[in-house]
This record gives structure tokens, sequence and C-alpha cells, in this order.
């Protein structure tokens, strides 16, 4: 069954303008999906983390798993079937959310939970799994491909999941919403831009992540194009530094030092901001380092600028919006000093 919901008239004319977009990008040569699809029939060839895979050109029942299950709702794809996706239930609206308690649950959190006869009975057309490339070895992707095609487009860095988010939603055929949400984000987001470009550029930022580990005496510092920071850099604001020893992943982006390294980590930052829940409440990892006397004797949270962020989470626009909106209202205070 599909649960595609009608554009109201506003997003009817953000869709409009960007048809033409749309149109033209298809045609380009480089990438997945929509600039590489060999038009073939009723199939076409769509490049993903799993390869070059023949899809339908416009698939009409798709289950979708990990970050490709809000992208697609918020897409308004054809779907049929999701893997539950908790982590981000607090970031959807009210109809994404209703819309995700509707459809069927055909697997669970991690991939290891995937339910092959639910997806079976779900007759799919097609399966888009958003997993990282890691974890899709927890995936039998073989007995999959006997249900559908599969389609492999999982998370890298965490700012990746603007084009990621996208690819999904070009292999389910939903790219006439998904457009026009994007559009939407980035009036907002220019917007905020103009609204803060007096203020944010001149100020080094750093942030406090959600997933440092207190019981070993650590925190998160996140860095530009990381969870906490990459919708902040959209509207000017930049974190200093760069990651010590790089990894892969949000390890590119982040590193965890030690709570001793409080003040050599973050002393130069003109600001600070730091992730909390939905409701504002702290995240242990963050509570600990708050909590902290290196934290109080800072300069930037001696000087009263220190800024709570919610949504630092956001892997979509929808929810990307949202973030920009408590950026919006955290910020606010340095537009008065």
């Amino acid at each position: 069954m599909s649960l595609r919901r009608p554009l109201s008239p506003a997003k009817s004319l953000i869709v409009a303008t960007v048809l033409a977009l749309t149109a033209t990008v298809a045609g380009c040569a480089s990438g997945g999906g929509e600039q590489a699809a060999a038009q073939d029939g009723s199939t076409r060839v769509f490049t993903a983390d799993n390869g070059d895979i023949t899809i339908p050109a416009d698939p009409q029942r798709v289950v979708a798993t990990g970050y490709a299950v809000p992208a697609l709702i918020e897409a308004d794809a054809p779907l049929v079937g999701i893997s539950t996706w908790k982590r981000g239930e607090p970031m959807m609206t009210e109809e994404d959310l209703a819309t995700y308690d509707e459809l069927p649950k055909v697997a669970g959190e991690s991939a290891a939970e995937t339910n092959y006869e639910a997806i079976a009975e779900a007759d799919p057309d097609l399966i888009v799994i958003g997993v990282p490339a890691p974890v899709l070895k927890d995936v039998d992707v073989e007995r999959l491909e006997s249900i559908a095609p599969v389609v492999a487009i999982g998370p890298t860095v965490p700012s990746a999941w603007r084009e990621l988010s996208r690819k999904q939603a070009d292999a389910a055929g939903a790219l006439e919403n998904f457009d026009a949400i994007k559009a939407e984000y980035e009036q907002k987001a220019d917007k905020l831009a103009k609204k803060y470009e007096d203020v944010l550029p001149k100020l080094k930022f750093a942030h406090v992540g959600g997933y440092g580990q207190v019981e070993n005496g650590n925190f998160q510092r996140e860095f530009d194009g990381s969870w906490g920071t990459n919708v902040a850099n959209d509207i000017g604001a930049t974190y200093y530094g760069q990651v010590r020893e790089k990894g892969e992943g949000s390890r590119a982006v982040s590193e965890y030092p030690s709570i001793e390294e409080l003040p050599s980590a973050l002393g130069e930052a003109d600001a600070i901001t730091y992730t909390v829940n939905a409701d504002g409440s702290l995240p242990e990892a963050v509570r600990y380092v708050t909590e902290s006397e290196l934290w109080k004797n800072l300069p930037a949270v001696k000087a009263g600028k220190a800024f709570p962020i919610r949504y630092t989470e956001a892997a979509t626009y929808r929810q990307a919006m949202r973030t920009l909106d408590a950026l919006d209202e955290a910020f606010a205070p340095l537009l008065d000093q």
C-alpha cells in the first residue's frame, strides 16, 4: 500500500520551481541513479554501495531500512515496509511520525534484525538499505535479492546525509517531493545566514557532542561537517581545528579527548555549542562535561557563550529544518551583544 500524501499549495509551488532543475540533473553523466541511469524499458541501472544494480524505473512498492527510512518517508516514496528508526522519532513531524507508525516494520534497529520473511510478504519491487558499508555484512543481501533488487546507500561522514538521502529518494522514484523539501530547507538556511551574517562568521566555535564515554573519562569534540555542526555550518558558523588522527565515518570529523584536555581542546573557542536531547535535557555524556569545573572555567562559558542545540542528529532536510529553528533559538542572544 502506498502512503503518498498530496503536497500543500505552498509546496506545490516549490515543486514547480525545482522540476526544471531535476530534469536537467537527470541527464548528467556522473554520480548514481538519476545521473548514471541507463533507461532500458521499465528498468534502469543504479550505482549503489553494492554495485551497479538494475532497478525498476518507477518503483511501486519499496522497502527501506536504516537511514533510508526517514528520507523516504519525507519524500513520500511508495513504502510498503520499513525498519524501526527510534533514534529519529523525536525529529519527525507529526505527519511523518504518523506515517512511520502506520507502516509495517520488517526490520529492527540493527541490520542483524532484518526479518526476511516479513520483507517477502511485503512483496516489494525495490529494497533500499541505508546502513554503513561495514554493517552490510550483517545483512543477507543475496537472500534479499531473491525477493527484489537491492540498493545499499549507507552513511559515510555525517554531513553527507544531503547527497545520500537524495540518492535514496532517486532510487525510490521520489525526487520531486525530495527536491521540494530541499529547496525549502535551503531557503530557510539562507535566511538565517543573512540574519546572523554580522555575528557567526566572526566567532571561533567548538562543539561538544553526545557520544562521549563517561566510563572512559572522555568527551566528544565535533569539528566542521560533523553531526552537531554541519547544519550550523550552513548558516555561517565555523568550528575551528581538526581531528588529530582521522578515522572513517564520523571519526573523520570528531574525536574523543579526555576530560582533562577540556581547556586545551576548547580554550580558544569564542563560543561553544553542545548537543542536548529533543526535550532540552542533557545526554549523560554532555552532563559529564558541563558539570566539570574545567568546563565552568572555559572563556566561552564564563562569557555566557555556551549554547545548547537540539536535533543535532538530523539526517534529512525536514529534520534539519528543526535543527535550524533550534540554532536560531540558541543564537538569538548573540544579536543583542
